[in-house]
């Protein structure tokens, strides 16, 4: 069983890019991304030059043990109504069962700790189960619902919004702690 201590969130540096592409090019991740193109090298040092002068937006490393294993984003940050979006995603395979709720709860404890949000929303297709259940299981509630929101292979997919209060944080954390982490 995963302990809180294995896992860390560290900002994204130029480093990280080359393995970051890699996993956002991998198939599994790509086909539940609004944008799902194989992205160049070119278009990816692109965005992170954006990214670096970004003052809505921020990109961390997630680390298990040490290692890279996935990545968690912040964006639209509004920190006058102290909200913003985040996504998520592990980019390695064979990880141990919880590695995406202890990436998770570090998420969110970025989010209302650092970052000092009030509101976390997110956002996944409807056809993607795993993503949904990903967002019950931290605790959050289904807001809305945006019908055919964006086409994907020729098909305009649903798109659900999910949404997390700092209050209700608190106890979705104790919940998943007892039950998933040691």
């Amino acid at each position: 069983m995963l302990k809180r201590e294995d896992g860390s969130l560290r900002r994204l540096i130029e480093a990280d890019l080359d393995i970051v592409l890699t996993w956002r090019n991998a198939d599994p991740i790509r086909s539940v991304m609004y944008n799902d193109h194989i992205i160049t090298p070119s278009e990816h040092k692109q965005w992170f030059a954006r990214l670096e002068e970004s003052s809505s937006s921020v990109h961390l490393i997630f680390e298990l043990k040490g290692r890279p294993v996935g990545t968690v984003y912040y964006s639209d940050i509004d920190r006058m109504n102290r909200k913003c979006f985040w996504g998520f995603y592990l980019g390695e395979e064979g990880l141990p069962s919880a590695t995406g709720l202890l990436m998770g709860i570090l998420g969110m404890g970025y989010a209302f700790g650092t970052l000092q949000m009030h509101k976390l929303c997110g956002e996944t297709f409807s056809f993607n189960r795993r993503g949904n259940a990903f967002f019950k299981k931290l605790g959050f509630r289904q807001e809305g619902l945006f019908r055919e929101h964006i086409l994907k292979n020729g098909v305009y997919e649903d798109v659900i919004l999910y949404a997390l209060l700092e209050d209700e944080w608190k106890t979705a954390l104790a919940h998943i702690e007892g039950r998933f982490l040691s």
